[in-house]
């Protein structure tokens, strides 16, 4: 079947309500992604999960629609954001307050992200270790952008993305390797760098294990349409995965939880019916387990062996320690091998 084209054109909408009968967002207010001036007033309520998108039989792409709203609304309000609420996300992501380029070497990097070492620090470091001792891989702890490119910050976004691709050149890196499905899918095309997940890496380098039993996934919304993260994880699957579908969203999505905290309680409902799933992103891990989802985990531990379950209670003190963390000597390394 020929893959429709997206478009992020509002006008286009016919109002035939899909959007609004699978959203919780527009459902609570009544609208479709076609009423432009009332999403105007509410575009910072919208958790850019892209729902409206998959629906749409017009192929307007709802989420970029929204992300304009929020960009217009920043240029004309001087380059800040409109809305109130986003202090601390600023504070701590606009010039990422945790980065860490301590052990950036060799030619490829590992870059966990934000929250995979804030949920997952023993499996990061794991990780690392690994990484480092087979493959001479760096590792850099940073933030990808995307958090305030979704405020609407197009300049903040452009500055962030320009200073990293900038740094890595200078130190010689020629492929970042992601772990978080939203770190890829937002600097693969972004960076002039090769981007890569961390499951095409391990498979390359002969990582990881096979997980033995039928695998249900909750695919992150980043990565729901075109599951390019979820192709790398296929070859350590048994087979085929039950893919859950119909869930809107873990909660955090759109940075909307902020201006909506009741519906980010509700996006997941659905997700209690089957008894036990994973999902590859650790946002989406994190905001399960805060939201009483115990049959929720991540596939990265599984694959690599461990049994670390997400630190809910300290992940803003695990981020922190990743700002600090310095990684082993490579002879010291090498000698552990």
């Amino acid at each position: 079947m020929k893959k429709q084209v997206k478009y992020a054109d509002a006008e286009a909408c016919v109002h035939c309500h899909l959007c609004r009968n699978h959203c919780a967002f527009l459902g609570k207010y009544g609208i479709d992604i076609g009423d432009t001036e009332r999403l105007k007033e509410l575009a910072y309520h919208c958790f850019l999960c892209g729902r409206c998108t998959e629906v749409c039989p017009r192929g307007i792409d709802g989420r970029q629609v929204i992300l304009n709203m929020r960009q217009k609304a920043v240029r004309e309000n001087g380059g800040r954001v409109p809305e109130k609420g986003y202090g601390m996300l600023l504070w701590e992501k606009r010039d990422y307050r945790f980065r860490n380029e301590k052990n950036i070497r060799g030619k490829s990097i590992l870059f966990p992200g934000c929250n995979f070492p804030s949920f997952f620090p023993e499996t990061t470091r794991y990780l690392a270790e690994i990484l480092a001792r087979e493959a001479g891989m760096g590792i850099l702890f940073d933030c990808c952008g995307k958090p305030v490119a979704e405020l609407g910050m197009e300049d903040e976004e452009r500055r962030i993305i320009t200073r990293l691709d900038q740094r890595l050149k200078e130190k010689g890196i020629e492929e970042v390797v992601t772990m978080c499905p939203n770190c890829y899918h937002f600097l693969k095309g972004r960076l002039s760098i090769e981007v890569k997940t961390v499951y095409r890496k391990l498979r390359e380098l002969g990582l990881g294990k096979k997980i033995a039993e039928k695998a249900v996934i909750f695919p992150p919304c980043p990565d729901r349409e075109e599951k390019e993260m979820l192709r790398d994880i296929c070859y350590f699957l048994s087979g085929e995965p039950d893919v859950l579908e119909g869930v809107q969203c873990c909660g955090l999505g759109g940075c909307a939880g902020v201006k909506e905290p009741e519906l980010a309680g509700k996006m997941p409902q659905g997700l209690e019916d089957s008894k036990s799933f994973f999902t590859y992103c650790a946002s989406c891990s994190g905001s399960l387990t805060r939201k009483g989802y115990r049959n929720a985990s991540h596939i990265l531990p599984e694959i690599l062996g461990r049994t670390e379950r997400p630190d809910v209670k300290k992940s803003v003190l695990n981020r922190i320690k990743a700002g600090c963390w310095k990684e082993k000597s490579y002879e010291k390394r090498k000698n552990m091998g």
